[in-house]
């Protein structure tokens, strides 16, 4: 008589069964870090042109919509928002913008330093685009 093991037999009630529930632990724990690297890490991905505005003491103007921003660097490049753009198609590509959106304010960013003959350009095709109002963007003074 010899004592076999039958390995296919699960042995009624004490026999093992497939698992069926998931851990979401490690992808609770995955969620969590990567949300806190893009706390982190989404104020430093803002992205501008570094314009060094005049400072002057005036009240601010308060808008409902988000303002359309042409920058003038003390280089005299143009830019609008964050994109470079030649002076030349300034007005077409302004044009453009606006066609989706008539009430759109645009504002001016002039480096304090830049040729005051290059912000008036950039007024100038402005105005050739059809806008006719264009708001100028200052610093408030450190010393009031």
């Amino acid at each position: 008589m010899s004592m076999g093991v039958n390995l296919n037999d699960s042995g009624g009630r004490g026999g093992h069964s497939t698992m069926s529930d998931i851990n979401v632990t490690p992808m609770v724990d995955i969620m969590l870090v990567l949300l806190i690297i893009f706390m982190v890490t989404a104020p430093l991905m803002t992205q501008g042109v570094e314009v060094d505005l005049p400072k002057e003491t005036a009240q601010p103007i308060s808008t409902d919509t988000e303002p359309l921003v042409i920058s003038v660097r003390a280089d005299g490049k143009v830019f609008i928002e964050e994109k470079p753009v030649d002076l030349a198609s300034l007005g077409d590509k302004v044009r453009g913008i606006r066609e989706a959106n008539p009430k759109l304010p645009v504002y001016v960013r002039g480096d304090k330093a830049s040729d005051y003959g290059a912000v008036i350009k950039v007024m100038a095709a402005l105005q050739r685009s059809g806008v006719d109002r264009i708001g100028l963007i200052t610093e408030v003074p450190d010393t009031l």
